[in-house]
C-alpha cells in the first residue's frame, strides 16, 4: 500500500476525476466499489441537489470517494454551501477533491470534518498555497490533461519540481494516465497515484453523451487541441478539447442557441461556445459543443463498465509492477510503491 491509498482507503492509487456533467452517483460509486477513488462532480449544483447527489453514491457503495468542487466556477459562498451540504451527508471515510485552490474557509471546513482534502493545482505556486490550506494529497495537472488547465508545465515536469520541493508530500499526477503502464511510470517518476478523467468518459456509468462517448474511442493525441473557445460559463481558463468546426481559426460565429440540455427536471438552452459538456440529455448540435479530452485518449479503447475497466487497469498496473521489480531487482518501483 503506498502513501495515496493508505491516505485515501483505496486498493488502487487511482483517482477518478470529478467532471461536470459527466461524473454522477452512478460513475462515482462504480468506481469506488470497484477499488479505485471515485469522484463525484458538484459543479454547480445548489445544496439541496447535493444532498441527494451524495446520498445517492452513499446508498451505492460502502468504499471511499469523494465529491469535486470548482470554486473558480462557483465563488467562494457558494462553494462552501456545496461543501456544507455534502459535509452534512458524506461518511468518515470520504474524501474532498477541489479543482483550484478553495478559500481557506472552505478548507477549513473540510480540515475541520476530518475528511482528507485533495487540491488540484497546475503550478509550484498553488501548490505551496493548497499546503498552506491543509491539503492531505496533492494533484499535479500536467497539460496533456483534458479539460480546464491550471497551469503551463507537462506533467512530467511539474511532478519533477514538486517531488524535489515536497519529499514528503501525498502526490497524485492529471494528464496522460490511461493505462496500469502509465500509472507505474508516474510512480517510477516520484508520483504515489494518479488522477483520470479521459479514461472513465466512455464508461458505461459516465453521463456524457453517447456520441461523445465515441469521439472520445476513435481519438488520438493529435485529435486535441488547447483552446479558449468554450468560455460561456467558465472564462478565462484554456482548456483540452476534441477538435470540432469551432476549434480552428475561423472567426467567432455568434453565440446562438445550438442545443437544450436537461437539469433539474427542465430543458434549458445551450449557447454556441457553452463550457457545458454534451450529456445523455443534450439534444442538438452535439459535434458543436465542448467534447473536453486528453491526450490520454489514445490508449482508450471501449466503452465498458467502470467495473471492468478498473479491473483492466488494475492488472495492467500489477504486471507492469512486476515487470519493474523483476529489471530493476526492487529498484524504484518497489522503493516508491511500498511508502
Amino acid at each position: 500500500m503506498n502513501r495515496l491509498q493508505f491516505a485515501l482507503g483505496l486498493d488502487l492509487p487511482l483517482l477518478q476525476a470529478g467532471m461536470g456533467g459527466i461524473a454522477g452517483p452512478e460513475l462515482c460509486a462504480a468506481v469506488s466499489r470497484a477499488g479505485a477513488g471515485g469522484a463525484l462532480a458538484l459543479y454547480k449544483e445548489p445544496p439541496e441537489r447535493v444532498r441527494e447527489l451524495v446520498r445517492a453514491v452513499v446508498a451505492s457503495t460502502s468504499r471511499p470517494f469523494g465529491v469535486n468542487v470548482i470554486p473558480e466556477v462557483t465563488g467562494p459562498a457558494a462553494c462552501r454551501a456545496q461543501l456544507r451540504a455534502a459535509l452534512d451527508q458524506l461518511p468518515g471515510h470520504a474524501f474532498v477533491t477541489s479543482f483550484g485552490l478553495p478559500d481557506a474557509d472552505a478548507a477549513h471546513d473540510v480540515v475541520r470534518s476530518g475528511r482528507v482534502l485533495v487540491i488540484q493545482v497546475g503550478t509550484l505556486h498553488d501548490a505551496d498555497a493548497a499546503l498552506r490550506l491543509g491539503a492531505g494529497v496533492l494533484v499535479l495537472q500536467g497539460t496533456e490533461a483534458g479539460g480546464h488547465l491550471l497551469g503551463e508545465l507537462p506533467a512530467a515536469r511539474l511532478l519533477h519540481e514538486a517531488r524535489a520541493r515536497y519529499p514528503d508530500a501525498v502526490l497524485a499526477v492529471a494528464g496522460g494516465v490511461a493505462t496500469g503502464t502509465d500509472l507505474v511510470r508516474v510512480l517510477v517518476q516520484g508520483a504515489d497515484g494518479a488522477m483520470a478523467g479521459t479514461l472513465f468518459i466512455p464508461t458505461v456509468e459516465s453521463a456524457a453523451h453517447p456520441h461523445y462517448k465515441q469521439r472520445v474511442v476513435d481519438a488520438s493525441a493529435d485529435d486535441t487541441v488547447v483552446t479558449t473557445r468554450f468560455d460561456i460559463g467558465w472564462p478565462a481558463r484554456p482548456h483540452r478539447v476534441l477538435r470540432n468546426s469551432l476549434t480552428g481559426q475561423a472567426p467567432r460565429h455568434p453565440a446562438t442557441f445550438i442545443a437544450t440540455t436537461g437539469a433539474g427536471g427542465r430543458r434549458l438552452p445551450v449557447p454556441r461556445y457553452s463550457a457545458a459538456v454534451p450529456v445523455a440529455a443534450t439534444a442538438g448540435r452535439i459535434e458543436e459543443m465542448a467534447m473536453y479530452c486528453g491526450r490520454s485518449c489514445s490508449r482508450v479503447a471501449g466503452q465498458h463498465p467502470a467495473a471492468v475497466l478498473v479491473e483492466q487497469f488494475r492488472r495492467t498496473y500489477e504486471a507492469a509492477g512486476r515487470s519493474r521489480d523483476t529489471s530493476t531487482e526492487g529498484g524504484p518501483w518497489k522503493t516508491r510503491s511500498n511508502r
